[in-house]
């Protein structure tokens, strides 16, 4: 189709998915973001965690990566994701699956 309608109009459509809007537990939107929380361990590289997390976590860089993995191993862990309960248990699993240590998923 070459984007003309009938009466010979060109129709164009810019149309943006709707954000999803979470909330702090006041029922105004879709709840609570889930947290996906990387534990430090024993057994993880810096380099090794960094991959794993922008090879699974949107938006996050091997640099972001190597920042998280500094934080994970001086706090023993970090958030490195929060967002709706589905994406959370697609990212902790397929992080898992890379080695990392995970907390379980919780509500923030």
């Amino acid at each position: 189709m070459d984007g003309e309608r009938p009466c010979g109009r060109v129709v164009s459509s810019t149309l943006t998915p709707p954000r999803e809007r979470l909330d702090g537990g006041e029922r105004t939107g879709l709840g609570r973001p889930w947290l996906v929380i990387v534990l430090n361990d024993d057994h993880n590289t810096f380099q090794g965690v960094a991959f794993a997390l922008s090879s699974v976590v949107p938006g996050v860089s091997y640099d972001d990566g190597m920042r998280l993995a500094n934080r994970i191993h001086s706090s023993g862990q970090a958030i490195v994701w929060s967002g709706l309960r589905e994406q959370a248990e697609l990212y902790w699993e397929q992080l898992r699956e890379h080695g990392l240590t995970l907390a379980p998923l919780e509500q923030g």
